[in-house]
């Protein structure tokens, strides 16, 4: 048995002791599916010590894996590594940050995309743009996002070269989360699931989704598993997203609406949103974890976005300061949205070679800077951890 394949049978184990305890799951997504289901692993600390012995073995992809895989278990076994040290091994990138002006630039850039819909900042911004967006009614959901698949499927297929064929099942489910849809499956088969409490459905929302969820993860997934079923891969291919592969997920479904419906405004100015927001998000993601009191992170973010409500601005402290998957994980959104938005202005030679390297490989924040040596530090340039004025505009 190979290295990688070992690595992946403890990681299917590791994971069959997750989804029996009734935790997260390890595993995101399959890209090789097949084979009898596996024992689950007795304990966290059984898997961390086979984890630990095979990673002096390994370099390149299967050491970047082991890495994050050994920091995020450290972290469910009780370990609480400086924010830096944490992320930098489990999703590749630093956590400089960005400064005050840069996020008071991408608020400007968002003001001036809802100004153009006749929309101010205020508590009523979200509501108000859902009602740009056109609101639908929840049971149009998932036929809205089928249809909106099917006419944006051609040209992100173009765009990143993809020919792999894929299975799509729309579920609906009711979970405390802060997620309002999530993507997983194994294969070409890919399950998006609606979480009913926390959807807020549009049909700007259906194109949107359907870029990020369905041609983004799901076709993206769907292309991995092909790219792992015409060759010998050297890279592990199950997907978790502590893993660094993660900023470059997150960061191009979130941006797809930049290289593909640049002239949608209301789509775009909901990604200049997000833009803005998870930057904010970023800044208590830092602060939070320097020791800021949650209190003044949260009065931070609720004049930085007024119309978020306590219920949510609590849900994001607690995931970016005591959730160990979180604290990794929800740094790839501002990470990789940031990087991505910045590609979407870059030479479409550029931009063409790395949507196309996206959909073959799962590549890390190293791999993108690889690819656009000329394009912006992933995780910011730096910036100040003490949070200050938010950057309202």
């Amino acid at each position: 048995m190979s290295l990688r394949d070992e690595i992946e049978t403890v990681l299917r184990a590791w994971d069959a002791h997750e989804v029996n305890r009734g935790e997260a799951p390890i595993i995101d997504f399959d890209c090789h599916p097949g084979g009898p289901a596996p024992a689950p692993a007795p304990d966290r600390l059984t898997v961390y010590r086979k984890l630990a012995e095979l990673r002096p073995a390994a370099t390149g992809p299967l050491a970047t894996r082991l890495d994050a895989d050994l920091a995020y278990l450290g972290a469910l076994l009780g370990e609480h590594r400086p924010l830096s040290d944490y992320v930098t091994a489990t999703q590749g990138c630093g956590t400089a940050g960005w400064p005050e002006q840069y996020l008071a630039d991408r608020a400007e850039q968002a003001r001036t995309a809802l100004a153009d819909l006749g929309i101010t900042w205020g508590t009523r911004t979200n509501s108000d743009l859902r009602q740009a967006e056109g609101v639908l009614d929840v049971s149009e959901a998932p036929d809205a996002i089928r249809q909106a698949a099917e006419e944006l499927e051609s040209a992100v297929r173009q765009a990143t070269g993809s020919t792999a064929p894929y299975t799509l099942t729309i579920e609906t489910t009711e979970v405390d989360a802060y997620w309002a849809y999530w993507l997983d499956g194994a294969g070409q088969n890919v399950r998006l699931r609606l979480n009913l409490p926390n959807v807020e459905f549009t049909q700007a929302g259906a194109r949107q989704f359907a870029l990020h969820e369905v041609l983004g993860h799901g076709l993206q997934s769907a292309s991995l598993t092909a790219a792992a079923a015409a060759q010998d891969v050297p890279w592990i291919r199950l997907l978790s997203v502590h893993a660094p592969q993660q900023v470059m997920l997150e960061g191009l479904a979130q941006a797809w609406p930049l290289f593909l419906l640049p002239d949608d405004k209301v789509l775009i100015a909901r990604v200049r949103l997000a833009h803005y927001t998870q930057l904010v998000l970023a800044q208590i993601h830092r602060a939070l974890n320097d020791g800021t009191p949650a209190i003044d992170c949260a009065d931070y973010v609720k004049t930085a976005v007024p119309w978020w409500t306590d219920k949510t601005i609590a849900g994001y402290l607690a995931d970016r300061g005591t959730n160990p998957q979180h604290r990794s994980y929800m740094w790839s959104y501002p990470a990789g949205l940031d990087w991505f938005a910045a590609l979407a202005e870059a030479d479409v030679k550029v931009s063409r070679e790395v949507l196309h390297a996206a959909y073959r490989a799962p590549i890390t924040p190293t791999e993108l800077a690889a690819l656009w040596p000329a394009g912006p530090p992933i995780g910011g340039p730096g910036g100040p951890v003490r949070l200050r004025k938010p950057p309202v505009p």
